[in-house]
């Protein structure tokens, strides 16, 4: 049983789920990348746990490479505006690249960077994102691969965080009312 943070109201996600469907994702997208060798972009900061469990999985060659953006500054809501904070170092013309993400809840940062990115005339730009909050939408943003699709809750753990804390819990859990509001 994992100790559960203070601050946390319950762990929605254990460890051990997500360690198993991590693995079935990384067998998708060797499928996926058969033959190929994508650029596999991590979304700093956020997403780095869930990339590294992730390309540790593939069996695909590939390359990595890193981005800042940023919709959401310290608040609980997106702004609507993307700020790229670091931008990639690799040329993706005529590449495949994967985008990793921690969670996608408006979609209005990954609806901007894919857009962003797919002007850089790459072969293609997918998505792949550990946690989907579908009922959040507010633009027409879809990944092409979920981990898990979650209700419409404040998270933190596994990467994701709350005013940079609670990152390095080993579940997702949810984060008690009273340390946000």
């Amino acid at each position: 049983m994992e100790e559960i943070h203070q601050d946390v109201e319950y762990v929605m996600l254990t460890a051990k789920q997500i360690a198993k469907r991590i693995k079935a994702v990384a067998k998708q997208l060797d499928k996926l990348y058969q033959g190929r060798k994508p650029v596999v972009v991590c979304i700093l900061k956020g997403s780095v746990v869930f990339f590294s469990d992730l390309i540790r999985q593939m069996k695909t060659p590939l390359t990595i490479d890193f981005m800042a953006v940023s919709s959401y500054g310290n608040g609980t809501k997106s702004t609507g505006e993307l700020t790229v904070k670091k931008d990639l170092s690799t040329d993706i013309q005529g590449r495949d690249v994967l985008i990793v993400e921690d969670i996608i809840d408006s979609g209005n940062t990954l609806y901007k960077l894919k857009k962003l990115l797919n002007a850089r005339l790459p072969n293609s730009v997918n998505i792949v994102t550990l946690l989907d909050k579908p009922e959040r939408r507010e633009v027409p943003m879809e990944p092409e691969y979920t981990c898990f699709t979650i209700e419409d809750e404040f998270v933190v753990g596994y990467g994701l965080d709350y005013a940079e804390e609670y990152r390095n819990l080993p579940y997702v859990g949810v984060l008690k009312r009273s340390v946000y509001e």
